[in-house]
């Protein structure tokens, strides 16, 4: 069975950083391509950020390009997305996905204030 369980949100200031992690079962990372999305109150779902499988493709939303950075770590089965110099607009739940199957993890709370 696919599973996706994301962690590492939280309350922060802008300007901060977070590191959000989803840790992947049921199948391996390093062979699929895997996205982030986010959705904040109010407003339609919408992408982040995008790996491909072999990790020298990544797309970003023009909204968060040079500020934030997806990778993986195959040993650990764990996709990231480092996020740095955050802005109350970055406030949203973030959710990993594998658009393979349209797997979806149930999201982390990302909030951004002072």
């Amino acid at each position: 069975q696919v599973h996706l369980v994301e962690s590492g949100g939280g309350l922060v200031q802008p300007g901060e950083s977070l590191r959000l992690s989803c840790v992947a079962s049921g199948f391996r990372i390093s062979d699929y391509g895997m996205m982030w999305y986010r959705q904040a109150p109010g407003k339609e779902r919408e992408f982040v950020a995008s790996i491909r499988p072999t990790a020298l493709v990544r797309n970003y939303a023009d909204s968060v390009k040079g500020r934030f950075t997806i990778s993986r770590d195959n040993t650990k089965n764990t996709l990231y997305l480092q996020m740095n110099n955050l802005k109350p607009e970055d406030t949203a739940v973030y959710s990993c996905m594998r658009p393979a199957g349209d797997y979806w993890g149930q999201g982390t709370q990302v909030t951004v204030s002072s």
